[in-house]
């Protein structure tokens, strides 16, 4: 096969070399080129790459013997992306398309399909006029779009719509005049304070049960959409007050019986909706649906937390941290020597409650840090140490806790300052901390630990009042140790 290389190089003797190495150059980059190469005429395949071989899966002489409508998917031809500078001859109008670019389905011999950039160009080939079109599988690339456009209206982690495509649905509906619309809007109650103690793991188990119970529940052609981090809204079209309620009670019933099956983490949804008989204002339509979302919180917002409070307990006690009979025990301890000090009954009540809940912000510490044998290292100790915020970040979650906020953040406190989380020193640190913390470390050398065997009463005795002054209060120690007398423990 030879070109004619519209060049400007004469044919004669004297510039013959350098035609022949231009002719060479092109040769090579035709052959070995990623890129498929055909030329075509009347329709008819007269030339092509060995790239065009491969890319098809045609030898050849079966490649020579294809019309170029052969490489088309069956949809190529009936869409909007057939290229028409396939049907190339001499006429005017064939003439005159001198370069074009599309991006049409191809398929090869074993049917399978691949999108197909392909570039046409008018050429001259040994004096006559035919199609050159060089070809390339963009298929990587259509699939990288198809997911960046997918990524662009979905939720990666639920694969529900995003706020994004939702506004843009809602506001499109109500410009359009539909009528009969129904807007809910969601919450995934104390999902924050299940991510930021239970971890962000767990927070996205109870995001996917949530989905899958919302999407059960919608009928089909609802549009749902994850709008926020625990907020979700629902778009439903040729619906009515009655099915809107209808969906609101089923909605609450399945979560009910998700939660009668024992899971980890307790799940509550609040729900608020609107409905529009005719045409609507998005941005009233969805303030609506969001102010009864909120009076339904608001209503349900002390049980909910306290739900998700005991279930974070749960999960500490799940863990084997908490040593069995030890909240009992230490609420005994904490109230002998609460009465002891003169604390009023209505106090001892909260210490009860401290004695219970004061470890609780421990659900956020890693396993590995949390049951190492051995010596924390001072990374680890740092993330340990933790857990009194934590604590306190859960206290002030649960209304039940509220009363005992301040002393979770402070019950590692050391009467000498060199505690933590603040470094409180002497009576700056409550009462209720300070009894706490003798009852506790009592409670903790008397009973048997993974890594030491309980001590006896007497030795346990001893060892505070070495750290009073220091770790404990004197004061509370000596009154512990005349109150806590071996008569009193039988």
């Amino acid at each position: 096969m030879s070109f004619d290389l519209n060049s400007g190089i004469e044919g004669d003797g004297a510039n013959r070399a350098h035609l022949d190495e231009a002719q060479l150059l092109y040769r090579l980059l035709y052959e070995n080129t990623r890129d498929c190469i055909i030329f075509i005429q009347a329709d008819k395949i007269i030339e092509g790459n060995q790239a065009a071989e491969r890319m098809y899966g045609y030898t050849r002489v079966e490649l020579l013997g294809l019309t170029v409508h052969a490489l088309h998917a069956p949809e190529a031809d009936n869409s909007d992306h057939a290229d028409s500078s396939d049907h190339t001859d001499s006429s005017d109008s064939a003439a005159t398309t001198r370069h074009t670019l599309r991006v049409i389905p191809h398929r090869r011999k074993d049917g399978s399909v691949f999108f197909a950039e392909v570039s046409s160009q008018i050429a001259c080939l040994s004096g006559k006029e035919v199609l050159v079109q060089i070809i390339r599988d963009i298929s990587e690339r259509k699939l990288a779009e198809a997911r960046l456009e997918y990524l662009s209206y979905h939720d990666q982690l639920t694969g529900l719509y995003n706020r994004r495509y939702f506004e843009q649905e809602i506001i499109g509906l109500a410009r359009s005049g539909c009528e009969q619309m129904g807007l809910f809007v969601f919450d995934i109650d104390g999902l924050k304070l299940v991510n930021d103690t239970l971890g962000h793991a767990k927070g996205d188990n109870l995001l996917l049960s949530a989905v899958q119970i919302m999407t059960a529940c919608f009928k089909v052609g609802t549009t749902l959409a994850r709008i926020g981090g625990d907020e979700f809204a629902a778009l439903l079209t040729a619906t009515s007050m009655d099915e809107l309620e209808l969906t609101k009670r089923r909605i609450q019933q399945e979560v009910d019986a998700y939660n009668k099956t024992a899971p980890e983490v307790l799940l509550s949804i609040s729900a608020g909706f609107a409905y529009r008989a005719d045409s609507y204002d998005f941005a009233h339509f969805f303030k609506e649906a969001d102010d009864n979302l909120y009076r339904e919180k608001l209503h349900r917002q002390r049980s909910t937390r306290s739900a998700i409070v005991q279930t974070l307990m749960k999960a500490l006690e799940a863990r084997d941290y908490v040593t069995e009979g030890h909240a009992e025990r230490l609420a005994t301890l904490v109230e002998i020597l609460a009465r002891e000090a003169g604390i009023p009954e209505h106090k001892i009540v909260d210490l009860r409650l401290f004695a219970k809940f004061h470890d609780i912000g421990k659900v956020g510490i890693p396993d590995s840090i949390l049951f190492k044998p051995g010596k924390l290292t001072q990374e680890e100790f740092d993330k340990m140490r933790q857990h009194c915020q934590i604590g306190y970040g859960i206290a002030m979650s649960a209304p039940d806790l509220v009363p005992i906020t301040d002393w979770i953040l402070y019950h590692h406190e050391w009467w000498n300052g060199q505690g933590y989380p603040e470094g409180l020193q002497g009576e700056a640190i409550p009462i209720e901390c300070r009894i706490l913390a003798i009852a506790d470390a009592y409670d903790a050398m008397t009973s048997d630990r993974p890594y030491a065997m309980a001590k006896s009463h007497q030795e346990a005795m001893q060892e505070l009042l070495r750290c009073a002054g220091v770790q404990f209060d004197t004061l509370l120690v000596s009154k512990f140790a005349q109150v806590l007398t071996p008569e009193r423990l039988a």
